[in-house]
């Protein structure tokens, strides 16, 4: 069995893991030309009950189904498999991507790079934002649970997690009381509680070891990124507003400028857009103690991010059908989705005031606290970047990767004739 499923498994993520440029939606879609129309390893009705489902967990949902796809043909080692090849190549560039960031960051000709892809990115959230509410906003209740959202964590910082808890409960308690089907009765569900356990245990581990060696900085981010592993429904850019509102504003771990380069450069490497999050443990560690440090931190952050990957896919895959047959459940997820809106939405506008302008402030008034920039202190040359890449992405439809080039490029040419740096 192993050298008729292992191979080729290989041979297919390995192929997917190289090419899986442009975020979740270009991943998926690969992933979709690949297993079910060359490969015909799922039909196209199990192929979309499967992303259904990986879209109900929190986490990537792309790396998710990968890993589903390797867990249906081969079980556990198969998932195993298809989820490391998915991830592996896109880590391995953003550790390189990571640490030139760190060494060479400072020089002249990178901060002129750095500024045509803080351009970007500002438009990419944008594009973003307009499919996910498009996707999601599909009712008048949806559309108010997106602005109370955004109202929330702009005005009163709510935290993010607070956010999506109460979106979930509007959610399920906007459903009524459903009929009562065989799918939707109460009973427990058989779950393995010896493999969920494993998973678990071999998740927080590290967490005890970094505890019993009193290492604060990583178990400070390791628990940090295992709590962002439990909330992070809606996709990368969720997660990124999360980040911004905990690395940049609580902790201090990051700026506002490195938090959107971290964001640019991940959108240039294959994988998963949450590796994300190792680029920011690499450079948090990195700036603490040096490239060991960072290297062991970028280590940290990967296991702690997708190692619940594993674990939420190898304990609900099993009982899939009768998962997506709840209805409040269903009602749940949308609310959540509709939440992320206006989370991303906050998002929009925070990595735009700082990218933007060289002087932002931060005015409270009671409970409600308002950032706003200081006018003059303006970047025209950003604006005018940032303004190419709304035109390749919104009117000529050019890929992430290809804008990403043409405003560098740009970058560096606006760096030649002086007009940055």
């Amino acid at each position: 069995m192993s050298a008729n499923v292992f191979g080729p498994l290989t041979k297919a993520f390995g192929r997917i893991g190289l090419l899986s440029f442009g975020g979740p939606a270009a991943q998926i879609a690969l992933m979709h030309r690949v297993i079910v129309e060359e490969k015909k390893w799922l039909d196209e009705r199990t192929y979309l009950n499967a992303l259904s489902f990986c879209m109900l967990l929190p986490g990537p949902e792309a790396m998710q189904l990968a890993t589903y796809v390797g867990w249906k043909r081969a079980g556990i080692l198969g998932g195993l498999l298809s989820g490391l090849l998915f991830v592996l190549p896109g880590a391995f560039v953003i550790a390189v991507l990571a640490l030139s960031y760190s060494i060479f960051g400072a020089r002249p000709e990178a901060q002129a790079v750095l500024v045509g892809i803080q351009a970007t990115v500002i438009m990419i959230v944008l594009q973003a934002l307009y499919r996910l509410s498009k996707k999601s906003l599909r009712s008048t209740g949806l559309w108010a649970v997106a602005l109370l959202s955004f109202c929330a964590i702009f005005l009163f910082d709510l935290p993010f997690p607070v956010i999506l808890i109460l979106a979930a409960i509007y959610g399920a308690m906007a459903q009524g009381t459903p009929p009562t089907t065989d799918t939707d009765k109460p009973a427990s569900l058989p779950f393995s509680f010896r493999q969920t356990g494993f998973w678990l245990v071999l998740w927080l581990a590290p967490l005890a070891v970094l505890w019993a060696m009193d290492q604060t900085l990583l178990f400070q981010l390791g628990a940090f990124f295992a709590k962002l592993a439990v909330v992070t429904f809606g996709g990368a850019y969720a997660v990124l507003a999360y980040m911004a509102q905990e690395v940049v504003t609580i902790r201090g771990w990051l700026s506002p400028e490195q938090m959107v380069d971290a964001l640019g450069l991940a959108e240039t490497t294959p994988g998963p857009l949450i590796l994300v999050t190792q680029f920011v443990g690499m450079v948090t560690g990195y700036e603490h103690a040096g490239v060991a440090f960072a290297l062991i931190a970028g280590l940290l952050t990967l296991w702690m991010t997708f190692v619940p990957c594993f674990l939420w896919i190898f304990t609900f895959a099993p009982h899939l059908d009768r998962l997506l047959a709840r209805p409040r459940l269903q009602g749940a997820l949308s609310a959540i989705s509709a939440a992320v809106v206006g989370v991303i939405l906050n998002l929009s506008i925070w990595f735009a005031l700082h990218v933007f302008f060289e002087d932002v402030q931060s005015h409270s008034f009671g409970i409600v606290s308002v950032t706003w920039p200081v006018l003059s202190s303006v970047s025209v040359p950003t604006l005018l970047l940032s303004a190419l890449a709304g035109l390749a992405l919104f009117w000529r439809h050019l890929s992430v990767l290809t804008t990403l080039v043409l405003t560098v490029i740009a970058g560096l040419g606006l760096y030649h004739y002086g007009v940055i740096g």
